[in-house]
């Protein structure tokens, strides 16, 4: 990259304070539920942009995000987003949602596709009565109120695009229909993230890039599901947390290392909003945004 690209902005001269939004998804049980509103109130005080609350495989946790979001925004006070898909519904059953949470005071929403009912890796068919892809998704939120909308990017592509041709072209369509922003797929290499800066910005895509962050926890769950949704594992990442499979304090200060190091990389290179995929932990996404200074002014204040 070159050293006045538009991303490689030295950390003094940043336009304003490092924001961030936390993803979390619905609990299985009650008890995990409270987990979760411990993991939340933990990361409240950090002040985030927004949370989110995501869906399941073919719309399979529609009831557990409903509860979810309905929770965050009305015991944490969080502005809450909510996770909605194009599968297994039709555009009269996802309007009605999209109604119900206006009524509830949700403003965000994410827009999806989504996976298939069957899971990553099986064609993807439209509900014959549904919105059929993000695009459409987009444009019918957007009839209905005026929610704040998040859409996803690929910076190593989507695993079923065939070509950075279709997705650029794809990801214009959601723009074109009402997106606010992009938030990304997680990925470990930044050069992949500035690189599809430059190819959206050559597209003509200006709404903001948000790059999304995954805090290793458990590597070997990580590799896995990352060879289903395409983000590739650099083998520096790889041999840090060779052998430590039965350490795992060493292994959390690793991760909170690596994704801390990332980071600050990428404030360095001019990036102000992150989203962090939490993986319902506080841990490590507290400590990297305790790093980035989210947070130190409002708990020295209380301390004083």
């Amino acid at each position: 990259m070159s050293s006045n690209h538009p991303l490689r902005r030295s950390r003094q001269n940043l336009q304003g304070p490092i924001k961030a939004s936390f993803e979390f998804f619905p609990p299985k049980s009650e008890k995990m539920a409270e987990s979760l509103l411990e993991t939340v109130e933990r990361l409240a005080p950090l002040q985030p942009e927004f949370v989110s609350v995501t869906y399941g495989a073919g719309g399979t946790t529609r009831e557990r995000t409903h509860k979810t979001v309905d929770r965050i925004l009305n015991e944490a006070k969080l502005d809450t987003a909510a996770h909605l898909t194009c599968v297994a519904a039709s555009r009269d059953e996802i309007d009605a949602i999209l109604k119900d949470y206006w009524e509830m005071g949700v403003r965000r929403i994410v827009a999806l596709r989504g996976d298939p009912v069957e899971g990553i890796g099986a064609v993807y068919k439209p509900h014959p009565q549904g919105y059929a892809y993000a695009s459409d998704l987009v444009a019918g939120i957007k009839k209905i109120a005026d929610f704040d909308i998040s859409v996803s990017g690929y910076p190593e592509r989507h695993p079923e695009s065939s070509g950075w041709t279709m997705e650029i072209d794809n990801l214009k369509r959601k723009v074109d229909a009402g997106a606010d922003r992009i938030v990304t797929q997680y990925f470990f290499d930044n050069d992949l993230f500035e690189d599809y800066c430059e190819r959206l910005q050559k597209a003509g895509i200006t709404i903001p890039v948000v790059p999304g962050i995954l805090p290793i926890h458990n590597f070997e769950q990580t590799m896995v599901f990352s060879a289903k949704c395409g983000a590739s594992i650099p083998e520096w990442v790889a041999r840090r947390f060779a052998g430590l499979q039965h350490d795992p304090e060493t292994r959390k200060l690793v991760g909170a290392g690596i994704a801390c190091e990332q980071v600050m990389d990428l404030v360095d290179r001019g990036v102000e909003d992150f989203h962090f995929y939490t993986m319902n932990r506080a841990d490590l996404t507290y400590a990297i945004c305790r790093m980035l200074g989210m947070g130190v002014v409002e708990q020295a204040q209380a301390a004083a």
